[in-house]
């Protein structure tokens, strides 16, 4: 298991038709969300985040931004980015489930990231999930990250934004679970 952010280089954005196993990862906090139609738990981990949402009926699926060097099953991998620039990507799920993402890295100086940063701590205590990671040198930034998420009966979406200090990067995702009949 990885016990230390990853390099931005080593980004990478996967997505399971499967439940993971919860030792898999270093959680640092999370929330659990129970609908009718769904139950998912969002954390914030280490190396990036884990959503695993699941219906009634026991389908189970999973998005995860981590490290490349983070060791993941492949079996019922649906998607896996690495993490460069902006993507999208869809997938439609059995019983008429769409599952869609997109995502970006971007570059920021250390100012604006700090100042970026100011502005979550602001709301991320009131409005969602937000961790503050230790820096890795005596004086460095710390690492950060934050996670929004707006439920529904029938959807989930999910806004995450990580922070990289040592590389000057941001990485930024927006997630949606729709079950049919929205």
């Amino acid at each position: 298991m990885l016990s230390t952010r990853p390099k931005v280089a080593e980004l990478v954005f996967q997505f399971f038709g499967r439940a993971l196993h919860p030792e898999l990862f270093e959680v640092q906090c999370e929330k659990k969300i129970e609908r009718k139609r769904y139950v998912a738990a969002i954390q914030i981990t280490s190396t990036g985040h884990v959503v695993t949402w699941q219906r009634p009926e026991g389908m189970f699926l999973t998005e995860v931004a981590t490290s490349a060097c983070h060791d993941l099953p492949t079996k019922r991998r649906l998607m896996l980015h690495r993490l460069q620039g902006e993507q999208h990507d869809r997938i439609e799920c059995a019983g008429g489930l769409f599952y869609e993402t997109e995502f970006s890295l971007e570059p920021v100086d250390q100012r604006a990231l700090r100042a970026y940063q100011r502005e979550l701590e602001l709301v991320g205590a009131k409005e969602g999930l937000m961790h503050e990671f230790a820096p890795n040198g005596r004086i460095g930034t710390r690492a950060f990250s934050y996670i929004h998420f707006e439920s529904r009966d029938s959807s989930l979406r999910i806004q995450a934004i990580h922070t990289f200090p040592d590389d000057g990067m941001i990485l930024k995702s927006e997630s949606l679970f729709v079950l049919p009949g929205t």
